[in-house]
């Protein structure tokens, strides 16, 4: 018989031993540097948890981290391109060495809005390019997060997607991203199932239209986008919400 991958826990013996006080907590955002990431990064760093910023150009992350160390904030600005493996394996190894743990990830990085493209007719290469930093970007990251979460049996992560990616979502644009999206929105799914009862919580997030520099301009204000993201970075143990696609707390179609 194989061994359970798990203790056996009441839920209050799992709350009571495996939640980290919030100054205790590592948090890891993907794309950071700019834009609802960024907004994630200091909502996050104002709780008082330490926020590691990914981004692809260092020095535009560093610049960013030094703007919320500024307020206060306990923010590292990290080397992350999270299409490229080697990032992801350094940075799992850097945070391994620095600090033994990993409690929260938020799957940010995105890209490939392709809005004036249509289904017959994109580009494969960018539907190619759209599922490797939008799926595959969270994959190697939440591969890279699950056993660092696992030592302490406890973790969030938070795979940031669009309403645009449900299944029934109507529409003939941006079909690369909606793919993505929507795929990203089956591996939520699957991951949650698969670490259920392990103290882990795996969730989905539509940050709703907001005024980024993909969304352009009109949309809602990035706080409360991500405001909704923090949530589902932050759910207590109580209740165990995970597998689910929220949208400013509330439960969304997929």
């Amino acid at each position: 018989m194989n061994p359970l991958p798990f203790p056996r826990r009441s839920p209050r013996e799992r709350s009571l031993a495996t939640e980290p006080p919030l100054t205790q907590r590592i948090a890891l955002v993907s794309g950071a540097n700019r834009g609802l990431g960024l907004e994630v990064a200091r909502q996050l760093g104002t709780s008082g948890m330490t926020v590691l910023l990914g981004a692809r150009n260092l020095a535009a992350g560093e610049k960013a981290a030094k703007q919320l160390r500024r307020a206060g904030s306990d923010v590292v600005a990290v080397q992350l391109d999270v299409t490229a493996q080697a990032d992801v394996d350094a940075l799992a190894a850097r945070i391994e060495q620095d600090y033994g743990r990993l409690d929260i990830l938020v799957n940010n990085a995105g890209a490939f809005f392709d809005i004036g493209d249509r289904a017959s007719s994109v580009d494969v290469s960018h539907v190619q390019s759209a599922l490797d930093t939008n799926l595959l970007g969270a994959w190697r990251l939440s591969e890279a997060a699950v056993p660092l979460m696992k030592r302490h049996a406890y973790g969030r992560i938070v795979n940031v997607s669009s309403g645009c990616g449900a299944i029934d979502s109507e529409g003939e644009d941006c079909p690369a991203y909606r793919v993505s999206k929507a795929a990203l929105n089956s591996y939520t799914r699957m991951l949650a199932s698969e670490l259920r009862g392990s103290g882990i919580l795996v969730n989905a997030v539509c940050p709703g239209w907001v005024a980024t520099d993909m969304g352009g301009p009109g949309g809602r204000p990035v706080a409360d986008g991500a405001a909704g993201i923090v949530w589902a970075a932050c759910l207590p143990p109580q209740g165990s919400i995970t597998g689910g696609f929220f949208r400013d707390r509330a439960p969304i179609a997929w």
